[in-house]
Parts: structure tokens; C-alpha cells; sequence
């Protein structure tokens, strides 16, 4: 059988590490290459010193993999990554923040709490178009209208949507130069990396980049008390989730599709990766369930309608709700005042959607 990037992650991942934990929960390995009968990769650490303590862990390693059939040699370099200049601070205002975002992530072991933070939720969706964050965005506002203490994360690194839904913008601050103090808006505290840059600008990063930023954006913003922190992820089954579930305790993931079989097969996809990643999957929300005209009040299905239930049913999890599809629901995320915050059909559906949420004690 050949050699595969599995077969070398599982053979090493319980190695333990000096400092604790073991070599696959401190995500430490960087550039792994299978080339022939050569593996290659490198070993990031915190600074000289932990390099130096790590000796006995790159020596089992090596032993671990040359006993692997079909591996001839180990390469393994040690590097540690270059420290940011201290901030420059602005007299008489906090400093933008002068963290540089999108480096790569420092060694972590297994998930870490977010301080005041009791409920992580992961909202997904495994395909773009869904509606995903219009969902997080105004489920985050019904819930603070619950009463709840609500922080919303836009994970979607490479397509923020949340400062134009959420009505924020301009550069947090960051008083120390070291931690970033998040955004407020309808009774939510709201952090995107689309604050950190320039309206349209685009990012073109790297899977570790990707990780570092969600890692600094959960763990270096100061979230205060939260009973819920909902997490806006980009669409399909990449770094970011597996990262988040890596770094973060993810109470669990609350999976949005259409009724449409094609935007099913992606969310069975979502719901099949959250599996494997060891987090719960809280229920399954079907949007632009129906449409019903304002003029002659005629219901129509223009994705289909109910698939999600169907599916739900099958895979024997929880069905949270049906959103409508409607136009006041794009003019509201437009305009960054999300449509829950008023009154009628489509936030009565957010409120019932937020309340099950809470009367089941996972916000």
C-alpha cells in the first residue's frame, strides 16, 4: 500500500510533548511532503529553546516512520517563527491593532476556552448561497432579543459578510497593541476579519495563514461574558472547521441548507465532517423554505420545500425550523439592520428558531 499523509499523521500524532499534550493536539507539523520514498516536513515551535526540548520528540518521530513499510528516509526541520515588533502606541486613543493577522497559528494543546464564553456554536452550511450568514446574523440578534449575551465571529475569511449585515464598521481597537476589542451592534458583540481590512480587499492566503487568523480571532479579542458565541463559517468542509474544532470547545454545529437535493448533498457533507471532527450537530435549518407572493398572497416553492425536514428526520437529527424566503430579509442585510429586530413572519421564525436553541440549554 503506498504512504499516505494519514498514515504519517496517525503514526506520530501521540507522541508526547515536553510542555504537554501530544504532537497531533499542538498542530505543530507544517508542509508535510511524501516524495517517493522520502518524508519531508517541519516542525514549527515556539522559539529556540522549545526547539531544543523538542529533540527527543523529532528523534521518535523519525524512529516511528522508518518503521513505516515503504518510508526509506525522514527529513524534519525545526523552525520557529519571527516574534512582531512591539506596537507603537497613539497618544490619547487605543491603537489599531497591530497584530498581524493571518501568520501562523502558535502550538496550542487540544481546545482551548474563549475566558466568559459557556456555549461555542458553529454555523455551516458545506456549499455557498444558503444564506448562511443572513441565518447566523439574525439568529445572533434573536437571541440577544431573548435575552442572551451574544457574540457573532465571521469566520468566513476569505468572504466576510458580517460588518455590511451586522451595520459595523471601521478598525477595532486595540489599547495594548496585543489584544482587540471587539465591535457592538443590536445588543451583539460582533468581530470580523473584514474590520481588520480595507473594504473589498481581497485575501490571497494559505491553509496555515487561514488557521492562524481564526485562532487569533477566537482567542485575542476580548469577547467578554457570552451565553453564546456564534461562529459565521465559510462555506464547505476545510481549515477553518477543522481548525475551529481543533482549537476551540465547540458545544456544536447548527448545519443551514435549502430544500434543493444539490444543496443537500453538500450539507450531508457538512453533517458527515462534523462527524468525524468528534462535534455534535445540534439540528438542521431549512432556508427559502417558501415564497409567497405580496401581491396575490400565492405560496410557492422555489427551491422545493421540506427536504431539510425529510433529511433531518432520516439522519435522526433534531429539525430547528423553516425560514421563508423573502425580500425584506435581503434589504435588511443590506442595509445592516437584520430583519429579526423587527416584527412579522420572518422574525417570528427567528425568534422560534432562537428559542429552541435556548429552551434546549445551548444558549
Amino acid at each position: 500500500m503506498p504512504v499516505t499523509r494519514e498514515t504519517i499523521l496517525t503514526a506520530i500524532s501521540d507522541i508526547a510533548l515536553p510542555q504537554g499534550g501530544t504532537l497531533g493536539q499542538a498542530d505543530l507539523i507544517r508542509a508535510l511532503t511524501i516524495d517517493q520514498e522520502t518524508v519531508r516536513f517541519v516542525l514549527e515551535v515556539e522559539n529556540a529553546a522549545t526547539a531544543q526540548a523538542m529533540a527527543p520528540v523529532e528523534a521518535e518521530a523519525c524512529a516511528r516512520l522508518e518503521r513505516i513499510p515503504g518510508v526509506a528516509k525522514v527529513q524534519i526541520v525545526m523552525t520557529a517563527p519571527a516574534k512582531p515588533a512591539p506596537p507603537k502606541a497613539v497618544s490619547g486613543q487605543g491603537a489599531a491593532p497591530s497584530l498581524k493577522i493571518g501568520g501562523h497559528p502558535t502550538p496550542q494543546a487540544g481546545p482551548q476556552a474563549i475566558p466568559g464564553v459557556r456555549h461555542i456554536i458553529a454555523v455551516g452550511s458545506g456549499k455557498g448561497g444558503v444564506g448562511k450568514s443572513t441565518v447566523t446574523s439574525n439568529l445572533a440578534v434573536a437571541l440577544a432579543r431573548a435575552g442572551r449575551k451574544v457574540g457573532l465571529l465571521d469566520a468566513d475569511i476569505y468572504g466576510p459578510s458580517q460588518p455590511r449585515m451586522m451595520g459595523v464598521s471601521g478598525r477595532p481597537a486595540s489599547p495594548d497593541g496585543q489584544r482587540i476589542d471587539p465591535m457592538h451592534a443590536h445588543g451583539v458583540t460582533v468581530m470580523s476579519i473584514g474590520l481588520m481590512l480595507k473594504e473589498g480587499e481581497a485575501l490571497v492566503w494559505r491553509g496555515p495563514m487561514l488557521m492562524g487568523a481564526l485562532q487569533q480571532l477566537l482567542q485575542q479579542v476580548n469577547w467578554g461574558e457570552l451565553d453564546v458565541l456564534l461562529i459565521d463559517l465559510p462555506p464547505g468542509t476545510g481549515d477553518v472547521q477543522l481548525s475551529l474544532c481543533q482549537k476551540a470547545p465547540v458545544t456544536g454545529a447548527i448545519i443551514v441548507s435549502t430544500p434543493q437535493d444539490v444543496a443537500l448533498l453538500d450539507a450531508r457533507r457538512a453533517i458527515d465532517m462534523f462527524g468525524k471532527l468528534k462535534t455534535p450537530v445540534l439540528g438542521l435549518v431549512e432556508n427559502m423554505s417558501t415564497y409567497i407572493c405580496p401581491k396575490c398572497g400565492h405560496e410557492a416553492h422555489l427551491f422545493g420545500h421540506g427536504g431539510v425536514a425529510a433529511e433531518a428526520e432520516a439522519l435522526n437529527l433534531p429539525f430547528l425550523g423553516a425560514l421563508p424566503l423573502e425580500l425584506e430579509v435581503r434589504l435588511a442585510g443590506d442595509s445592516g439592520r437584520p430583519v429579526a429586530l423587527g416584527d412579522g413572519a420572518v422574525s417570528d421564525a427567528y425568534a422560534r428558531l432562537a428559542d429552541r436553541l435556548v429552551q434546549g440549554g445551548i444558549a
